[in-house]
């Protein structure tokens, strides 16, 4: 099958109409029939990435893209999932940033696209947001970074959870995946809840999805499709690049206080390292105040990530990459790359023989 799509050069039009093992089928029905997908595989959102025509292929091939909102404006986002419906009609969603000043407009535009799944990140969601999307009849998507947060979010009205670990590219939390998985997915059986973070394999995908996650959200895979818009320099970096190169930004000094974010490392950061450490020098002399110092290490990384993605400045632009960076090796349609993590998945269900005949 996998080799039959790369033949057949899949573009985003296409669909990968594929079925799965009753096996795989039932360990991730309760993600498939939550999102409406044929595949509990979601698109992560990435920023200047995550468009309409990445988007749609992922929903096209069977899984289930994600719009990332980002700093848009209500117009923008409106003109961008209007664009996504022109490709695909398949089930989308779309991700927003919580912090963002029309947060409120952004959610009715959504609900007037008719958009059935928002996800609401970068911070715990206000009570009256919460309201509006549910309110909307959308389908409200969380990120929770720790058991205590993920209870919280349900109680509040969460229909869905990702609990994303800090191998994933872009702004990370300090807890591994295997962890959070260990923590959150024995326990939370309320809602489906989502895993994200370092998958790169169909089979780690079915570890998860034996533990209880109800299906899988990956970035980094899709980063460097052929529907990807990302610049081709972008997508070098990518298939160059080990697990090892995705490191985290450091933060020098506790009183000028750093996001993580993982990324390739390259002449940015490492310049990034030299403007803390001047930074904190004209602190130490009294040559700044800490607001002053703070604001420069901030607006450091000001349209960083536009400029390697859309520009394909690689050297100093920020190349956010999670550590299934690694696994990446070349430029493939999506469609062909959900195929194999089908197969990897359909493999290491193979390979254990058949089921146990019931007693």
């Amino acid at each position: 099958m996998l080799l039959d799509l790369e033949r057949n050069a899949v573009t985003a039009t296409e669909s990968l109409d594929r079925a799965v093992s009753p096996q795989l089928a039932a360990l991730w029905s309760r993600g498939t029939d939550f999102l409406g997908s044929r595949y509990a595989i979601l698109g992560g959102a990435m920023s200047w990435v995550s468009e309409r025509h990445l988007v749609a292929a992922i929903s096209n091939a069977g899984g289930f893209g994600v719009i990332a909102c980002g700093s848009m404006s209500p117009s923008l986002l409106e003109a961008e999932i209007a664009a996504t419906q022109a490709l695909t009609d398949k089930p989308f969603g779309v991700n927003l940033i919580t912090m963002h000043p029309a947060l409120d407009e952004l959610i009715q535009v959504c609900l007037r696209a008719g958009v059935g799944h928002i996800v609401l990140a970068g911070g715990v969601p206000s009570g009256a947001a919460v309201k509006a999307v549910k309110d909307g009849g959308a389908k409200l998507v969380c990120f929770a970074p720790a058991l205590v947060l993920a209870k919280r979010l349900v109680r509040s009205g969460a229909d869905a959870l990702v609990i994303e670990g800090s191998e994933a590219g872009g702004h990370i939390g300090p807890v591994s995946l295997m962890v959070l998985a260990q923590e959150i997915l024995p326990v939370m059986r309320d809602v489906p809840v989502f895993v994200a973070g370092g998958l790169g394999r169909g089979d780690a995908i079915l570890g998860m999805l034996e533990m209880g996650a109800a299906g899988a959200q990956l970035g980094t895979l899709f980063a460097a499709t052929s529907e990807s818009i990302a610049h081709a320099n972008f997508k070098k970096a990518f298939f160059r690049a080990n697990a090892r190169d995705a490191l985290p930004s450091v933060q020098l000094d506790e009183r000028f206080p750093v996001i993580p974010v993982r990324g390739l490392v390259n002449a940015g950061t490492k310049r990034f390292l030299a403007t803390q450490a001047e930074t904190l020098r004209r602190f130490q002399a009294n040559e700044v105040t800490r607001e002053e110092g703070q604001l420069s290490i901030e607006h450091f990384w000001a349209g960083a990530l536009r400029r390697a993605v859309i520009e394909g400045d690689v050297e100093e632009g920020s190349v956010m990459a999670g550590q299934s960076v690694g696994m990446v090796r070349e430029e493939r349609p999506v469609a062909v790359v959900i195929a194999q993590l089908l197969d990897e998945a359909e493999a290491m269900l193979a390979s254990r023989g058949p089921a146990p005949a019931s007693v």
